[in-house]
C-alpha cells in the first residue's frame, strides 16, 4: 500500500528546518505533500503563490514530494489526497504538547496518525516566526532558508 502523508503548514517561508523534516520523512513514507494552509485571518508575508513557488522550486526533482494549497480541516484534506499519516516535527518541549493534543484530536477524528520528528539540534532556534521579522527589518535570511529559494525570498 502507497504510504502517503502531509506536512501540514503554513510555510511563510519554508526554512532549512522545515526541509530537514521532510528530508527525513521521506525515509518513513512514500510520498510527502507539503500542504500549505490557509487561513483568512492569518496574515501572511508572502503570498500563497509565492510559498507553492518556493517549495515547487525546492523539491522539483524529487517526484515523491508534491506541493499543496488547502483550506479545510487538516484531516479531511488529508482524506481527499489519501494520506494516512500526518508528518509533525517538534523543537521543544512546548512544541510536544501542543502536537500531542493536535494528533490526539486528528486520530479520534479521523484515524489518522501523526509522526514527529524531533527537529535537528542545529535548527531549534530557527521558525519561520523569526525568519519573518528578520525580513521586515531587512536583515540578511540565508542561514535559515534554503539555498535553492534564497534569491527568491529576499526579493
Amino acid at each position: 500500500m502507497h504510504r502517503i502523508a502531509i506536512f501540514p503548514g503554513t510555510f511563510d517561508p519554508f526554512t532549512i528546518g522545515h526541509r530537514s523534516l521532510v528530508d527525513r520523512g521521506l525515509g518513513l513514507v512514500d510520498e510527502i505533500i507539503v500542504a500549505i494552509g490557509t487561513n483568512e485571518n492569518k496574515r501572511t508575508y508572502f503570498p500563497l503563490e509565492k510559498r507553492l513557488e518556493f517549495i515547487r522550486t525546492l523539491y522539483r526533482n524529487e517526484p515523491r514530494v508534491r506541493v499543496a494549497a488547502y483550506d479545510t480541516l487538516t484531516v479531511d484534506f488529508a482524506h481527499t489526497v489519501g494520506a494516512r499519516f500526518i508528518l509533525r516535527g517538534i523543537r521543544t518541549v512546548n512544541d510536544f504538547e501542543y502536537e500531542k493534543n493536535i494528533a490526539d484530536v486528528n486520530r479520534k477524528l479521523a484515524g489518522i496518525e501523526t509522526f514527529i520528528l524531533f527537529t535537528e539540534p542545529e535548527h531549534t532556534h530557527i521558525s519561520s516566526s523569526i525568519v519573518r521579522e528578520l525580513l521586515h527589518f531587512g536583515k540578511d535570511i540565508s542561514d535559515f532558508i534554503p539555498p535553492e529559494i534564497r534569491d527568491m525570498a529576499q526579493t
